[in-house]
């Protein structure tokens, strides 16, 4: 949550949710306040810096529940942040194979190495709660673009804010009908799984679609750049067609045309390594 991430989102109309949790989210709309996905972003960001800068860390940001919310051909949906929820799961995936010498550089060793626990924990006790995001620091996963089309992005460059140089308002984002996300994968993974041979690539296309199958099918998704548009020119941003070179790599192997598969596969990965190279910039 302290570095620059792009993020995958998932908005529900009211009608998924039941019970306490109903309630919670109509008088959460009623009260106006959900921030935008920049400003959401701003707010995590901040809570987690607090969390690590505290004496002792706290590990794991300390917020209110929130959510985003949209509005669909007049129906309101929401994204709940669940930020504790996916803390707990990406410091369990930190904290996976890293020896113990490493992992007590960056937390306390008691907190990263029980994060698993916790996450178990968190889920008896929360059993209804399931993350409506997932985020990515440095670049946007490839299997991501699977779900939409080059014909939903929206870019906006943005513009300097008042008396200062920092720009706001910047965003590419995509965004489509969880039907047309669900019927992409699944060409995806018959295309992939006719012409590839089983391995990360098709295993994370496939563990896409489960996650998908988690929610409402009237839900939105949302591919969102995150902070990522910051490290983009904006000749960059407006340009960046990565989701028409994934389909046009699908396509091309589909068709048996494992050079222009490859071409299309190689824009998007120089495109985000790209992107990953400004983290270890000096």
């Amino acid at each position: 949550m302290t570095a620059h991430a792009a993020f995958l989102r998932v908005y529900e109309p009211l009608a998924a949710f039941e019970g306490e949790q109903r309630r919670q989210w109509e008088d959460y709309l009623s009260a106006g306040d959900a921030p935008s996905p920049a400003a959401g972003v701003a707010m995590e960001r901040e809570a987690a810096l607090r969390a690590v800068a505290s004496r002792p860390p706290l590990v794991l940001p300390e917020i209110a529940e929130q959510a985003y919310v949209t509005d669909l051909d007049g129906v309101t949906l929401v994204c709940p942040w669940r930020t504790r929820l996916r803390a707990l799961e990406a410091l369990e995936e930190f904290a996976e194979d890293l020896p113990d010498v490493v992992l007590q550089a960056f937390a306390p060793l008691e907190v990263a190495t029980g994060a698993g626990d916790a996450l178990d924990a968190f889920r008896l006790a929360h059993p209804d709660q399931r993350s409506h995001q997932q985020s990515s620091t440095w670049q946007v996963p490839l299997r991501w673009f699977v779900l939409v089309d080059a014909e939903e992005r929206v870019v906006n460059v943005g513009a300097a804010e008042p008396g200062s140089t920092r720009l706001i308002g910047r965003s590419l984002v995509y965004r489509t009908a969880m039907s047309r996300a669900r019927r992409r994968t699944a060409r995806a993974l018959a295309v992939l799984r006719r012409t590839v041979d089983a391995g990360v690539v098709t295993a994370g296309v496939e563990d896409l679609g489960r996650w998908l199958e988690e929610f409402h099918p009237r839900s939105l998704v949302e591919l969102d750049y995150g902070g990522l548009v910051h490290l983009l020119d904006d000749a960059e941003l407006q340009t960046d067609e990565s989701a028409r070179d994934v389909a046009g790599a699908l396509v091309a192997l589909g068709a048996g045309d494992a050079s222009a598969a490859g071409a299309a596969y190689a824009r998007v990965t120089a495109r985000m390594k790209a992107l990953q190279a400004v983290e270890s910039a000096n």
